[in-house]
């Protein structure tokens, strides 16, 4: 039974307010974390609901080819910490002068302070060769698994919880670290915990390193603009 006057604008199935503002407060205040995490684990009930959220994720063809590999063990966090490192340097070479300077200042410790990493994968495989929507572009899972991170990254948001994506490493160095198979694809290494704070803006707008674009300018109606 309806318990608020009806919105001819709003159709039946939509949230009522608060909860529209609710999931617009989580899309808005998500943030990458990089240093800022507590050493308490999470407790297994709260990694669930993550994982659950991430697992009802949108896929092209229903296919569903996450999985969620979790790395808790502290040796293993160092391995691929050490990985980071060496890759690290190398982006670091890749930035010059002021920008260099900027790079080296920012703190990225994540993979050893945060009490949980989630190493999410895409198995290309997992629904045959023929894929519905896939058949176009091979690329259609891994973008179905890069909504299950944003799935798992915004529930994560709501309950609390940081999340921080390290992308800083060579795939063959965590494929060997973790054993994954050669087939499957790694999409994100997410450090996952409780935060002592979140940034009210991205860190990296925060610290000069690039700031949002408006989005004005990143949208075009009906066909891309000529610029010649």
């Amino acid at each position: 039974m309806r318990t608020e006057p009806w919105d001819p604008l709003v159709r039946a199935d939509a949230f009522p307010c608060e909860e529209r503002q609710a999931v617009y407060r989580a899309i808005e205040t998500r943030r990458d974390v990089r240093d800022q995490f507590l050493p308490d684990p999470l407790p297994d009930d709260l990694v669930r609901r993550l994982l659950q959220a991430a697992h009802n994720a949108p896929s092209v063809g229903f296919m569903q080819p996450w999985n969620f590999l979790l790395v808790r063990n502290l040796p293993t966090r160092q391995a691929v910490h050490a990985a980071f490192l060496k890759a690290n340097a190398e982006a670091q070479a890749m930035f010059s002068g002021e920008r260099q300077a900027r790079y080296r200042a920012l703190k990225l410790e994540g993979i050893l302070k945060a009490p949980l990493s989630i190493c999410v994968t895409c198995d290309p495989t997992r629904a045959g060769s023929v894929v519905l929507g896939r058949t176009h572009n091979p690329r259609m899972d891994v973008y179905s698994t890069v909504c299950a991170v944003q799935n798992l990254w915004l529930a994560a948001r709501a309950e609390g919880v940081g999340v921080g994506w390290v992308s800083i490493f060579h795939d063959s160095d965590i494929r060997a670290i973790l054993g994954i198979p050669d087939h499957i694809e790694i999409v994100a290494w997410l450090c996952v915990g409780f935060v002592d704070q979140l940034y009210g803006e991205p860190e990296l707008a925060v610290k000069g390193w690039r700031q949002r674009l408006p989005l004005e300018e990143l949208v075009f109606e009906e066909r891309w603009p000529d610029v010649s």
